[in-house]
């Protein structure tokens, strides 16, 4: 069984684990059952914010910190889907050759397969496995897509927000809703035009937002960085220390409460799936579901009366 050997810290069995999950394959359940009674043990850092922005080349630098200070760590490099083979098609990895070689680091794509959010529960299970494997540090970096980049939030203990000066939208969209999303602002590429207006935005805008700092006692900061030249990388890497003290030190907003966050996305997650899988299975397939589909398409029916009818279907009765 592969779930012991990755206890023992076997890489392959690891990564064959991981593209099991990451294939959609549910036979894993058990082996991540048993995995799961030997996790809770790894930090988790999320690294969100649009294409672009620099978020790999800032994950290179983090992972060395950490390597430095003699942790072990692992790299989930959320990559949007190809339409065609349903793999990863950014090369994140790419950027981070320098620790292939690295046995205290595993990195390993993975593929959005078009969810919204920028995560997928496989990524939820590849922590698992990474956390029950030894690392002491998982490091999350997710494809950024709007205002539907929340799902980070819910994997995560620290979370950066990563942006660039310019980018007027990324600010409206934070605006909108993404500030609360983030424990640590990165304003990358700092040598840009325009870095004292973003970063004078930004900082004014969680100052506003008060409310939170009353609930949390964490004032996320805004830090410049030109990742390329290891500029602001000690002090990026600093933040992510000081949240996680703050986190333990906090008994209302701390590790307990987003440990508890992540279980309860996870088991309903998981139910999610479970339930699409065993409804279409009883409804004859997706052959069926497509036929629906066309009779939508072409307007003979609705969405809503096929939804409503298809759980009386299940269920045996009227939709509760």
């Amino acid at each position: 069984m592969s779930a012991n050997k990755i206890l023992q810290g076997d890489v392959r069995a690891a990564a064959r684990l991981i593209r099991r999950i990451d294939d959609g394959d549910q036979r894993v359940f058990p082996e991540l059952a048993e995995l799961y009674h030997h996790s809770g043990r790894a930090y988790i850092v999320g690294f969100t914010g649009s294409p672009g922005v620099g978020k790999s080349t800032l994950v290179d630098r983090i992972v060395s910190k950490f390597r430095e200070d003699g942790k072990t760590v692992g790299v989930l490099a959320v990559d949007p889907t190809s339409p065609f083979t349903g793999g990863a098609i950014l090369g994140d990895r790419i950027r981070m050759q320098k620790h292939f070689l690295d046995e205290g680091v595993f990195i390993r794509s993975m593929a959005t397969r078009g969810q919204f959010g920028g995560l997928t529960r496989s990524t939820a299970d590849a922590i698992v496995v990474l956390d029950a494997m030894g690392k002491d540090v998982i490091i999350v970096e997710t494809v950024g897509v709007g205002q539907d980049e929340v799902d980070i939030v819910h994997s995560a203990h620290t979370t950066l927000m990563v942006t660039v000066p310019g980018m007027g939208d990324d600010i409206q969209a934070i605006k909108a809703g993404l500030m609360e999303i983030g424990d640590i602002f990165v304003v990358n590429k700092a040598d840009r035009e325009g870095i004292t207006k973003t970063l004078r935005e930004l900082r004014s805008m969680l100052q506003m937002d008060d409310h939170r700092y009353r609930n949390t006692g964490w004032m996320p900061p805004v830090i410049p960085a030109i990742a390329t030249q290891n500029q602001g990388i000690d002090e990026i890497y600093e933040g992510i220390l000081e949240h996680r003290r703050h986190l333990l030190e906090n008994q209302k907003e701390g590790l307990k409460k987003r440990e508890e966050s992540r279980a309860k996305n996870q088991i309903v997650d998981l139910l999610k799936e479970t339930l699409v899988t065993r409804a279409l299975k009883r409804l004859g397939g997706l052959e069926t579901l497509d036929e629906v589909v066309e009779e939508i398409v072409a307007r003979k029916k609705d969405p809503y009366t096929v939804s409503s009818e298809l759980v009386t279907k299940l269920l045996g009765g009227a939709p509760g």
